[in-house]
This record gives C-alpha cells, structure tokens and sequence, in this order.
C-alpha cells in the first residue's frame, strides 16, 4: 500500500463504530464515511480507489487491507470492486455503484475475506505457532 493512497480507518468507542477516510495528498483532514463528503468524494472522477483495514477481532489487530477500486465499465459508467491477494490467488468481489459503499457493505465483505483466509497465512500465526514450532 503506497504511503499515498487513502485509507479508511475504522473506530470502536462506547459502543459506537464508525470510519472516517483518511487522505495523505488532501489537506482537508479526515472524511467520516457516509456523510455528504463521503458520497461527493466516491462520486468523483478522480477518485480511484482507496484502502479498507481487514480487523482480526479476535487477535486485536489488523491482518491485512483489500484495496478498493472504482474501475470503468467498457459501456460506459463506472462501479467498485474490492482486490485482495489471498493463499497466493487475486480474490474479487464486485461492489457495485458508488451508492453501495457503505460502512456495513464494506465491513461485510472484509469479514467475507478474513473468513476464507487460508490456513497459515497472515499475522495471526504468531498468536497461535510460538517461535520454534
């Protein structure tokens, strides 16, 4: 992931979750997903993609990010897909028009990819093989 791609960072507090968006190029701060920002900034023709974390709740933290594309349809007019490389295979899951991404839609489909992660791959390794084993 380029230092220079923005990235949703999702946040857990008092039972509270929501996501913001962070971008590293912009200087206007942080957008939470789903606010008239969010929609103006996936609506727009320069927008290309951006990162989502992939949260292993069970270890505490994050095992990975899929990358979220806007791609261009050859029929005109655009739609979102997710990318992520998993157990060596480029795993991808269609979204749909920029209306479809919401904070559910996008943790839905990376609770989908944390759920087919193959055996021994990512961090968590760590947490259950020791060293040495």
């Amino acid at each position: 992931m380029s230092r220079h791609t923005p990235t949703v960072w999702v946040y857990r507090a008092g039972g509270e979750t929501w996501a913001e968006l962070e971008q590293p190029t912009a200087h206007m701060g942080t957008i939470r997903l789903e606010s008239a920002q969010w929609w103006a900034w996936v609506a727009a023709s320069s927008t290309t993609g951006f990162a989502y974390p992939l949260m292993d709740r069970c270890a505490g933290w994050i095992a990975g990010f899929m990358t979220v594309r806007n791609e261009r349809r050859q029929r005109g007019g655009t739609y979102w897909t997710v990318y992520r490389r998993q157990g060596g295979r480029l795993r991808k899951i269609y979204l749909g028009p920029a209306h479809t991404l919401t904070h559910a839609r996008l943790e839905a489909v990376a609770m989908t990819l944390l759920a087919e992660r193959p055996v021994g791959e990512g961090v968590n390794d760590r947490a259950t093989h020791p060293p040495g084993m």
